[in-house]
């Protein structure tokens, strides 16, 4: 068992999950939005006629060549669709007015949260089976997504641009940070995913294969699907002959802008974007799922009277996420939205790593750790992967921690800028997951008998050794020897 103190990255990831879980919500609701408005005759976000439009819109059809949404003032009907036609973004004038929830974004909040407690009120029972229909759909819809994406005018030069590397840009530190949290997105390390669904296998399941399997599938689907990504984007930057940069989007413009253009440009548009928006909904209640079952499994796992009431504490969780999660809804909620999206599992999920890596490789150590794979799968780990644990993890994880906080820049959205005290709440946000550390580590300190250095040691001592300890077997206590591989 690890050392007294883990409980408390245990407390940090589980905070970090459900304040994730405040805004994906959201993304799905929005993708669901999408879904229902794929099915009319013709696609909304095509033309410039509807009432939500401004003056400024322009039919990307009629505009010609170079007049893409940056070379000019002009806005595109999929861009004003999303802002004012989805979200009324044009009805506030910032975070601080937000304004009522939107009813048809909130009826499908509604529908994500009631698929999102019957598909975990039984736990992996439940779970489990839908998991194989969330986690399988998406590969074929990409694989046809890519197949159509080939054939598009432009996908060479998108591809093009995918495949060329610029060396220059991994001297920025922007890069790696950005590379670190996408890994822990991508893979749910940091978020008591892996943990929470782990702990369900036999004792002697294989953690080193599974491992394996599970880094390389992710890679290979995120390679793959970036063929996908910038096969549009070169087709998109062909049609408004501009610059692939140009046409490229973080954040939701990507996925809610961008994709749905190119979408309405294709024949079938109404049949190609239904099976799109079928595929971020089942990627979003896949990841949705994993994210609010490390949360629950944490934490009726730590306390028994949850364990007992497991379905009416899923849908205590599933609510307080819905009701959270109406500030994104409202007129203004998309900056809700930004401000959650940067604080929330921003710094403070590299922050839990690290303290995982540092937990395991020091505290617990990797001697112990390294007989423990061996008990399980029979096999002890190299001394690559030892190194790795000890040494490589914990001083990249520490440079990329330090690094994004010397580096912050302040959120925005589009030529919106958050003022002062938006930052400040966001700040607050990432340090109440990232105090839960010391917080718990100073409880537990005060509450052991002892002089602090007895404390320490017995905190950092591993379970089976503390019992030796309590029996009185070994009378003297000692830190652990750290540097042995």
């Amino acid at each position: 068992m690890l050392p007294a103190l883990t409980p408390c990255v245990g407390f940090t990831v589980i905070l970090i999950s459900l304040y994730v879980g405040f805004f994906y919500n959201v993304i799905i609701a929005w993708a669901l939005h999408y879904f229902f408005s794929s099915f009319a005759a013709e696609l909304p976000w095509v033309h410039c006629n509807n009432t939500w439009n401004s003056p400024d819109c322009v039919d990307a059809r009629s505009a010609g060549p170079g007049s893409g949404p940056n070379r000019t003032l002009h806005t595109t009907p999929a861009t004003e669709y999303f802002e004012r036609g989805v979200l009324h973004l044009h009805e506030s004038r910032g975070i601080d007015d937000l304004g009522p929830p939107r009813w048809q974004l909130t009826s499908c909040l509604v529908l994500v949260i009631i698929l999102l407690y019957f598909s975990l009120w039984k736990g992996v029972k439940t779970s489990g089976k839908v998991v194989w229909i969330t986690a399988t759909m998406p590969y074929a819809v990409l694989f046809a997504l890519l197949l159509r994406g080939l054939t598009l005018p432009g996908a060479v030069d998108g591809i093009r641009a995918y495949l060329s590397v610029d060396f220059h840009r991994l001297c920025e530190s922007s890069v790696w940070i950005d590379a670190a949290t996408q890994v822990c997105f991508s893979l749910g390390v940091g978020f008591g995913v892996l943990i929470a669904f782990s702990s369900y296998n036999k004792f002697t399941n294989n953690c080193y294969r599974d491992a394996v399997i599970t880094t390389s599938v992710n890679s290979l689907t995120s390679f793959s699907s970036g063929f996908v990504v910038f096969s549009f984007l070169g087709y998109m930057a062909q049609k408004h002959s501009v610059p692939i940069g140009d046409v490229a989007k973080d954040g939701p413009g990507l996925i809610f802008i961008i994709y749905p253009e190119a979408l309405a440009t294709l024949p079938l548009s109404s049949a190609w974007a239904v099976v799109f928006f079928i595929m971020l909904l089942t990627l979003g209640i896949d990841s949705a799922m994993g994210g609010m079952e490390s949360v629950i499994t944490g934490l009726t796992d730590e306390f028994q009277l949850l364990h007992r009431h497991r379905e009416l504490f899923t849908l205590s969780i599933v609510l307080a996420t819905f009701f959270l999660s109406l500030f994104c809804v409202t007129n203004g909620g998309i900056y809700v939205f930004t401000l959650l999206d940067h604080f929330a599992a921003g710094t403070s999920i590299l922050f839990g790593v690290l303290i995982e890596a540092i937990g395991v490789a020091w505290f617990y150590g990797v001697r112990q750790f390294s007989d423990d794979i061996q008990q399980m799968t029979g096999r002890r780990p190299s001394l690559y992967w030892r190194l790795c644990w000890k040494f490589v993890s914990p001083c990249f994880l520490l440079f990329v921690v330090v690094v994004s906080v010397v580096t912050f820049r302040p959120p925005h959205y589009g030529a919106y800028a958050f003022p002062k005290w938006a930052n400040a709440l966001g700040w607050a946000i990432a340090s109440s997951s990232m105090c839960m550390v010391p917080v718990y580590a100073a409880y537990k300190l005060c509450s052991l008998p002892g002089s602090l250095r007895e404390k320490l040691a017995y905190a950092i001592t591993p379970e089976q050794e503390r019992e030796l300890v309590d029996s009185g077997e070994v009378r003297q206590f000692r830190l652990r020897h750290w540097l042995l591989v």
